[in-house]
């Protein structure tokens, strides 16, 4: 279905190549601005969009845009939140043996804390998984429950949700310490490393 326009559209924020599929599949469902850099209040006021996606953004978005957008902003992470926000969070539900899926979510002042629009719990075979493959079938995913439910994301006809517990957050450094000690590759497989983290940290 192509919905009309609604004020200004949509403003797509991203920097990875892996989200251009969803970019490209918007531009045929209302008009949509790609933008990579640090977006700042001026930007936005200027472009008046109905609605931001934030998509594998590595800026961080400020308080005076969140305002500014009146709840009309989310975020597509690749996690079952409230478990794993931040950063790395398929390796992450691996590692803590976390649940595993994807969350479209509003964007909060807290990192990957804001109400939750939709997500979806998934399930992997770690002895047919490397961690790259993971990242690309959890993103595939997101892709598909955010198309799925695009009429109702963009009319506003979903009911919000509060995330519920405690949950996990990890910062880029914490990954980096792991690998310190047990080093691993994007394609390794990922039964053949939790054998090596398992008996390096349980030894």
């Amino acid at each position: 279905m192509i919905l009309k326009l609604q004020d200004r559209g949509v403003l797509f924020l991203t920097n990875n190549v892996i989200t251009i599929s969803l970019f490209d599949w918007l531009r045929g469902q209302c008009e949509v601005y790609l933008y990579s850099e640090y977006l700042h209040i001026d930007q936005l006021k200027e472009w008046k969009p109905s609605l931001i996606v934030s998509y594998n953004y590595k800026y961080l978005i400020e308080k005076d845009i969140i305002d500014y957008m009146k709840e009309n902003i989310i975020n597509l992470h690749i996690s079952y939140l409230p478990w794993n926000r931040g950063s790395d969070p398929n390796i992450w539900s691996f590692i803590d043996d976390t649940p595993k899926g994807v969350t479209i979510h509003q964007i909060s002042t807290r990192l990957d804390a804001g109400k939750i629009l939709y997500q979806k719990e998934c399930h992997f075979e770690t002895e047919q998984e490397t961690f790259e493959t993971s990242y690309w079938k959890l993103n595939q995913l997101i892709i598909e429950l955010f198309k799925e439910k695009w009429e109702d994301i963009w009319t506003k006809k979903y009911i919000l949700f509060e995330q519920k517990g405690i949950g996990s957050y990890h910062k880029r450094r914490d990954l980096e310490r792991i690998k310190e000690k047990v080093p691993f590759e994007w394609n390794d497989n990922i039964s053949d490393f939790l054998v090596r983290y398992n008996a390096f940290y349980k030894k």
